[in-house]
């Protein structure tokens, strides 16, 4: 089975995203954010965009979601997503990292088996402003209006929260959900 690719982009939580999926039993291996898109494309079936420090460097992500495979984006890696796809991106209201209710207001595939309101440990310097068009929004916070997000024709997930952190609660439901999404 072809794994899933953690794409690093230099975020403190990069590693921990790749030991969650590893204790679930999910087959996964950390690229640098600069792997050909060629070589993501024949070599793995579904990739997560991890956290970092700044959108700049966030290599060729961006390339990365024409390859028609499934992508969640964590933190910055929603923010790639929403670039890209010609969304923006503003500074949030509340930067730093820190606990976090969030409400579920749209069903998706990304976040089956979630109550309408879970707490999660989520850094909002920076925030989705506008919503690319085809996308829906998932969640969100008193603090923040896009905390997820998707085009589930696309397979394109995104979440501002941190699933990888023990302060999620059942973050580990997120990869579950996606790695079920990179089966079909």
């Amino acid at each position: 089975m072809q794994p899933l690719y953690v794409v690093n982009n230099y975020g403190q939580f990069n590693h921990l995203i790749l030991r969650a999926l590893r204790d679930l039993e999910i087959p996964a291996r950390m690229i640098p954010n600069v792997t050909p898109p060629q070589t993501v494309a024949q070599e793995c079936r579904g990739m997560i965009l991890g956290g970092g420090p700044a959108i700049e460097r966030a290599g060729l992500c961006a390339q990365y979601l024409n390859l028609g495979l499934p992508v969640l984006g964590i933190c910055l890696g929603l923010q790639v997503i929403a670039t890209a796809r010609g969304g923006t991106v503003r500074q949030g209201k509340a930067g730093g990292y820190g606990l976090v209710e969030v409400e579920i207001t749209s069903k998706s595939e990304l976040l089956e088996g979630y109550p309408d309101h879970i707490r999660v440990w989520a850094s909002h310097a920076d925030e989705v402003g506008d919503v690319p068009k085809g996308f829906t929004v998932l969640a969100h916070s008193n603090i923040c209006q896009v905390e997820a997000m998707a085009s589930s024709a696309d397979r394109l997930f995104g979440i501002q929260w941190h699933p990888e952190v023990s302060h999620t609660e059942n973050g580990s439901l997120v990869f579950k959900n996606f790695h079920t999404l990179c089966q079909s």
